[in-house]
């Protein structure tokens, strides 16, 4: 990891620590991860190093929390791409709409990801705190808000 991808971390880690949105969050193993504050299941929000790229990542090791934010979308027929645009927007952020990739990792953690544009501290945590306001509506990222 280059020592200007490790600033980028630390400030956004700083960022991250002042906005109040985030748990615990930590700059370890060469990447930033910020707890979910009141996911009904363990959750994170990551900022990922991966070649030249800098990728804000939602992970969780629960299936059924990934599969409560696929329901939300699935039911409200809202697309991912136009919930994080609009934070994004919200955020000051005028590029293209973002694309985003769901899948399983070898780590066995479900991952929403985005690719953040450009390799710098305030795009990173514009795509940081943009990925937590989108998140944080849909399925049980907030405890206590799902269907029982």
């Amino acid at each position: 990891m280059t020592a200007v991808v490790m600033d980028i971390l630390q400030g956004v880690a700083r960022r991250a620590e002042q906005s109040g949105v985030f748990g615990a969050v930590e700059v370890q193993g060469g990447r930033l991860a910020c707890a979910a504050k009141a996911s009904a299941e363990p959750a994170f929000y990551r900022l990922s190093p991966e070649g030249d790229a800098l990728w804000v990542e939602l992970v969780t090791p629960d299936r059924w929390l990934s599969g409560s934010i696929e329901g939300d979308l699935i039911h409200t027929g809202d697309k991912l791409e136009e919930l994080l645009d609009e934070e994004l927007a919200d955020l000051g952020h005028d590029g293209p709409v973002p694309t985003y990739e769901h899948f399983r990792s070898e780590d066995m953690l479900f991952t929403f990801r985005t690719r953040v544009p450009q390799l710098d501290e305030e795009t990173a945590a514009r795509f940081l705190l943009a990925y937590e306001q989108c998140f944080r509506n849909l399925g049980d990222m907030e405890e206590g808000t799902g269907d029982d």
